[in-house]
């Protein structure tokens, strides 16, 4: 098995397009974006879609191919990305991935948990119940079926409580105990790149990066989407907050302040994730071009000589 996806990850803003793109250059092959927010066409400024410029540099797969009113689902994901993976690991041995998506990078590197096929009715329910009775309903009912995954999951997020519940409902069982079953092996190697830097440095670049967001254009992208801001693409920092000032709720610079805090929690939340990979090879943010490729080829070929 001398096929190996290097995926690089980290907290957004860090710099993973850049590093992602000296890499499929050195190794002369292409990036495959694990960026669930930069799959959609309609969503160009706050999603930090790479430049025309960095596309341009090196061959990018997933980024802008669907459209926010497509229904694309992680598993859509993980079966599109096997499919091309296997095409392009016919031609190169190496393949850069790149994202800051937890849930898509595990998806493609370690196989998704497989689940029934439940009732869309249920669905629909509970979607119902979200609207009418809001998200304490959702969590309420969740921490009855499955108390094991209410303490893991971000009880926040509605669509992930929603997942969980139409499992438990549909089939019975705790969503939970799904997770423990053996999932598809991958038929390449995976070396894990990840990108760090001082948690003061990553707020600063993150805070940054909104101020170049908004002298981009982020407020007319919001505001040519706002009648769409139902849509679960749009679910996501950096509109939710721009539609609260557009529809009178916030001013705006309490609504860039938000954009910035939210940022910043999400930024977190992904290092809690990617740091849960205890051989992921973590290099500082500030690297140069020459060490940086160095370090990656030798954790490769301490790769490819393990059994």
């Amino acid at each position: 098995m001398n096929k190996v996806l290097i995926s690089v990850v980290g907290p957004t803003a860090i710099g993973k397009t850049k590093m992602g793109i000296a890499l499929a250059n050195h190794f002369n092959t292409e990036i495959i974006s694990a960026d669930s927010r930069q799959f959609y066409k309609e969503m160009s400024v706050g999603t930090a879609v790479p430049s025309k410029a960095e596309l341009k540099s090196a061959k990018h797969h997933f980024i802008q191919h669907k459209s926010i009113h497509d229904m694309y689902t992680v598993g859509d994901f993980e079966k599109d990305a096997l499919e091309l993976l296997d095409k392009i690991f016919d031609k190169k041995d190496v393949v850069i991935m790149v994202g800051g998506s937890g849930l898509y990078v595990d998806a493609v590197t370690l196989g998704l948990n497989k689940f029934p096929k439940v009732d869309e009715i249920i669905r629909t329910e509970l979607n119902q119940d979200f609207d009418i009775n809001g998200i304490e309903s959702l969590q309420n009912k969740l921490q009855e079926l499955d108390p094991v995954y209410y303490n893991k999951v971000d009880i926040n997020n509605p669509h992930r409580l929603i997942r969980a519940l139409e499992i438990c409902i549909g089939t019975g069982k705790s969503y939970s105990s799904f997770l423990k079953q053996p999932k598809d092996q991958r038929n390449f190697k995976v070396l894990q790149v990840g990108l760090m830097a001082d948690r003061s440095v990553i707020y600063d670049r993150i805070n940054q990066r909104v101020d170049v967001m908004m002298q981009s254009g982020l407020l007319e992208e919001a505001k040519a989407l706002l009648k769409f801001k139902d849509l679960n693409a749009l679910q996501t920092v950096g509109y939710k907050e721009m539609f609260e000032y557009l529809l009178g709720v916030w001013d705006l610079d309490f609504a860039i302040s938000e954009v910035k805090k939210n940022t910043r929690r999400f930024a977190k939340r992904q290092l809690t994730w990617f740091k849960k990979k205890t051989d992921t090879l973590w290099i500082d943010y500030n690297y140069q071009n020459e060490d940086m490729v160095t370090t990656v080829k030798k954790a490769l070929l301490k790769l490819n000589h393990e059994e």
